[in-house]
C-alpha cells in the first residue's frame, strides 16, 4: 500500500481512540472545559449509559459566535499559544483535540453565549461532518450535547460494558472532579433520575462527605504540609481512619492543581504513610489535594492527562508521605468494640471464670522483653543481664494464653500480645537497620535448603538483602542452598531459619527476584518481625506481661502490627454499664 495523507476526519477518530474511551471519558473532557470556562455550575445528563446522550450545561463565559468552528478543529485551543505555555499548564484542558475527537464518533451539538449578546449561536457535527452556526435562544454559557456515542464506529460501541457499568463510571468520574472543585455546583442524572446534587461549598471537608457520605465525618483526619522551596508546594486533604479502609485504590482521590490524577508515585507514598496500620490488601479512603507551580511538573504526558512527571519526584513523595503519616500518628487510632445491647438486665447464664492470671515464662527467653522495653538492643538477654523493671500497679490478666486485659481511665483494654510483640519487634528492626546491617550469628552446622531453579536464582538476585538482614546463604549444589548465619534475633527467638529462607525465596519470586526497593524491604522486616514475635499460645509471666503492656507507651503505630490487624480493642465504662444495667 503507497504512503498517503490521511483525513482529518480519520485523524480525529484515532485521536479519539486515545482521548475518547468510553462515555465517562466524554463526560470528563467536557466537564474539564466547563470547568476552565469559570462555570459554577455544571449540569450532566446522560441516558442509556452516556451511549444514547450526554448533554454538559455550564454557566461559564461562553464561546464566540464567531469561534465556534475553530472550538471543533483539531488542535484548536484558548488555553495555550506557545512552547513556554507548555512549561507551567495551569488550566485542566491545553491540547485542542478532545472535542473534535468527540465530534468525529458522534452526532454532536454545541450551543453558547456570553455575557456580550443577546442570543447563543448553535453548531451541529454529525460523524465529523460540520454544519454551519445559526442562531439559537439560551442563557449565558455553553450546553454540549453529544449523542450516538460511537454510532459510526461499531467496533468501538461493542467494547462498552453495560449501561449500569458506564453510569456507574460516569458517576465516579463526576465525584472525583466534583471533590477537587467544591466551590462549583454539581448535577447528575441518568434518565432525568437525580444521581448526584453537589451543592457549592467553601468548605472542602463538606464536599468530600457530600461525596462520601456524611455518616464518615468521624473517620476522616485532615492533613497539611508546605514545602515552600519545593516550588511552593502544599499537600492537603483528608486521610480516613483504617477502620474505613476499602478493597480497591478507587477511594485514594488524588488532585493536582485542580486536576483529578491517578499516579503510581504519590499512591505509593499514600500507601506507605499507612503501611501497618491496614492490611496490605485493602486501600486507604484519602482526598489527596496536591498544589505545586505549574512549572514543576509536567501534564502533556497522555491525551487523557491522568498521568505526569514530576520534576522533583522525590519532594512530592517524601511530603504526601509525611504529612499523611504525622497525622496518623496524632489520632488516637486504638478502635473501640461496643458491646451489643442487652436484651434484658439479667446477668448471663455462663461465665468463664478460667483465665490463668500470671503464667510460668515461656520456653523462648521471654525475660528479654524487660531490657528491651528501655533498650533498643535486639542482641538476645541470655547472654548479658536482665534489667530489673519495677511492675506497676496496672491490673491485668492473660486469657487465652493469647490476650491481655487491662483497664483504662475510661473502660478496659484487651491486647493481642503476637500483633503488639511483632509491631515492636518491626519498630527495633528498622531502627537497627537505618544504622547499618543486622548483626549476625553463624551456625555450628549449616543448614540446608532444596530449592528451585527459579529459587536458586532468586536467592543470587537477592544476596545484597539477606546481607543487610544478617542472613548469609550460599549454593550448595546445583539445587542447594546452604544457611551459614541467621539474624541474632532469631537464635535468641526460636525462629526456623529453613522456614524463614522459603518464605524470603517465595517474595523473592513474587517480586521477580527484586526485593531491593524499600517497600520490598518492609515486606521482609514484616516477615522478621512475625516470626520472631511472642506468640499466640506462649504463656507469659507477671514480669513479662507488664513488659509486653510497657512497650505501647513508647511504639511509634502501637496500635496495629505490621499487617494492618489492631494490638488491641477499646471497651468503654460506658457500654459495660449499660450491659450490666448500670445506666
Amino acid at each position: 500500500m503507497p504512503i498517503r495523507q490521511l483525513t482529518p476526519h480519520l485523524v480525529n477518530q484515532i485521536a479519539a481512540g486515545e482521548v475518547v474511551e468510553r462515555p465517562a471519558s466524554v463526560v470528563k473532557e467536557l466537564v474539564e472545559n466547563a470547568l476552565d470556562a469559570g462555570a459554577t455550575s455544571i449540569e450532566i445528563d446522560i441516558e442509556s449509559g452516556g451511549t444514547e446522550l450526554i448533554r454538559i450545561t455550564d454557566d461559564g463565559g461562553g464561546i464566540p459566535s464567531d469561534e465556534l468552528l475553530l472550538a471543533i478543529a483539531a488542535h484548536a485551543t484558548s488555553k495555550i499559544g506557545s512552547t513556554e505555555d507548555l512549561e507551567s499548564i495551569a488550566t485542566l484542558g491545553f491540547r485542542g483535540e478532545a472535542i473534535a475527537s468527540i465530534a468525529s464518533v458522534s452526532r454532536f451539538t454545541l450551543r453558547s453565549r456570553t455575557k456580550h449578546t443577546q442570543e447563543g449561536s448553535e453548531l451541529g457535527v454529525e460523524g465529523g461532518v460540520v454544519g454551519s452556526v445559526r442562531p439559537v435562544a439560551m442563557r449565558v454559557g455553553t450546553c454540549v450535547e453529544v449523542k450516538s456515542l460511537f454510532f459510526n464506529v461499531p467496533a468501538r460501541r461493542k467494547f462498552l460494558r453495560a449501561d449500569a457499568a458506564e453510569t456507574a463510571r460516569i458517576t465516579e468520574c463526576v465525584e472525583s472532579i466534583a471533590v477537587g472543585h467544591p466551590t462549583v455546583a454539581f448535577t447528575l442524572r441518568s434518565n432525568n433520575r437525580v444521581l448526584l446534587a453537589l451543592s457549592s461549598t467553601d468548605e472542602p471537608k463538606r464536599r468530600m462527605l457530600d461525596v462520601l457520605g456524611k455518616e464518615l465525618e468521624p473517620e476522616l483526619l485532615e492533613f497539611e504540609m508546605s514545602v515552600p522551596e519545593a516550588g511552593r508546594l502544599v499537600v492537603h486533604g483528608f486521610a480516613g481512619k483504617p477502620a474505613i479502609a476499602r478493597p480497591t485504590a478507587k477511594a485514594v482521590r488524588i488532585h493536582l492543581n485542580g486536576r483529578p490524577i491517578m499516579d503510581r508515585l504519590v499512591l505509593h507514598a499514600v500507601k506507605e504513610a499507612y503501611r501497618g496500620l491496614i492490611d496490605p490488601a485493602r486501600s486507604p479512603s484519602v482526598a489527596l489535594f496536591i498544589e505545586v507551580d505549574p512549572r514543576e511538573v509536567d501534564v502533556n504526558v497522555h491525551p487523557a492527562k491522568t498521568e505526569v512527571r514530576f520534576r522533583s519526584p522525590q519532594a512530592i513523595h517524601q511530603t504526601v508521605r509525611r504529612a499523611i503519616e504525622r497525622t496518623l500518628r496524632a489520632a488516637n487510632l486504638v478502635p473501640y468494640f461496643e458491646l451489643p445491647k442487652a436484651e434484658s438486665t439479667s446477668a448471663p447464664s455462663s461465665f468463664d471464670t478460667s483465665p490463668r492470671l500470671f503464667g510460668a515464662g515461656i520456653s523462648s527467653n521471654f525475660s528479654e522483653l524487660a531490657a528491651l522495653a528501655h533498650s533498643n538492643a535486639l542482641e538476645s538477654a541470655a547472654d548479658s543481664a536482665v534489667a530489673t523493671v519495677e511492675l506497676p500497679r496496672t491490673k491485668l490478666a492473660q486469657f487465652h494464653e493469647n490476650y491481655i486485659v487491662t483497664e483504662s481511665e475510661d473502660g478496659i483494654v484487651i491486647v493481642d500480645q503476637h500483633a503488639l510483640h511483632e509491631r515492636y519487634m518491626f519498630e527495633m528492626i528498622f531502627a537497627r537497620l537505618a544504622d547499618g546491617d543486622l548483626e549476625s550469628q553463624q551456625l555450628l552446622v549449616p543448614e540446608v535448603v532444596e530449592c528451585s531453579v527459579a529459587e536458586m536464582d532468586a536467592a543470587q538476585g537477592i544476596a545484597p538483602l539477606c546481607a543487610r538482614i544478617g542472613l548469609a546463604m550460599r549454593p550448595f549444589g546445583a539445587r542447594t542452598l546452604a544457611i551459614d548465619a541467621v539474624p541474632s534475633l532469631f537464635s535468641s527467638r526460636g525462629v526456623d531459619a529453613v522456614a524463614f529462607a522459603r518464605s524470603l525465596l517465595g517474595k523473592a519470586l513474587e517480586h521477580g527476584g527484586a526485593l531491593t526497593l524499600e517497600s520490598s524491604l518492609h515486606e521482609i522486616v514484616d516477615m522478621m518481625a512475625c516470626k520472631a514475635a511472642v506468640k499466640a499460645g506462649d504463656r507469659l509471666s507477671d514480669g513479662e506481661l507488664h513488659a509486653l503492656l510497657a512497650l505501647r507507651e513508647d511504639l511509634d503505630r502501637s496500635t496495629n502490627c505490621p499487617h494492618g490487624r489492631p494490638t488491641s480493642l477499646k471497651i468503654s465504662l460506658r457500654d459495660l454499664e449499660r450491659r450490666f444495667g448500670r445506666s
